[in-house]
């Protein structure tokens, strides 16, 4: 009897064990995978002179979906089963979807500034209410002075508004005595 009880343990630590290894290797797997993920789009996006701040939020968000996802496949993996917590994170994305749907808009909206880029760092714009020098630009506001004033001008409201560009910035390579835009030729 003791015999049949050993191989019964013992057949229960091996199936155990085996789960347990195929698990680990799908998240290892799938982190490996988001490691590569980021890595292409931080590449990609150097490549292609997009902002710096841009591209190493798209490479995270990339690498945390890509972690979340496996963990959920690791989990199924071992025999937990998962549609209770795919529900779950389903209903609490949209909850927070809804709930931060404005900081979403200002992201979004960013994003696309920042991808488009229909005004620089340096130009004069007007927005709205708002008119002043362009100081920077995040993923969340663009900050924009004048005179002893900063204003902090969600990037929504970019998107959804004209945008006048008063003055735009000279340019950095321009040579001394090259004509400018607003510089006629001389003779």
């Amino acid at each position: 009897m003791l015999a049949a009880a050993e191989l019964t343990i013992g057949a229960v630590v091996l199936v155990f064990g085996w789960q347990l290894f195929l698990a680990m290797t799908v998240f290892v797997g799938f982190y490996f995978g988001g490691w590569l993920i980021q890595r292409g789009i931080d590449r990609i996006g150097r490549g292609r002179g997009l902002d710096e701040e841009l591209v190493r939020f798209l490479g995270k968000a990339a690498r945390v979906t890509m972690v979340v996802v496996g963990s959920v496949c690791a989990l199924g993996t071992f025999g937990v089963d998962v549609t209770a917590l795919v529900a779950g994170l389903g209903l609490t994305g949209f909850a927070l979807g809804f709930a931060l749907k404005d900081i979403i808009s200002n992201l979004l909206a960013g994003i696309l500034v920042l991808i488009y880029r229909p005004f620089g760092r340096g130009d004069r714009i007007k927005v709205a209410a708002f008119e002043g020098v362009v100081q920077s630009i995040d993923l969340r506001y663009t900050i924009l002075s004048d005179d002893d004033r900063r204003y902090f001008v969600p990037n929504s409201m970019l998107f959804t508004n004209p945008i006048t560009v008063v003055e735009p910035r000279q340019p950095a390579e321009a040579e001394a005595g090259a004509p400018t835009p607003a510089q006629p030729p001389k003779d």
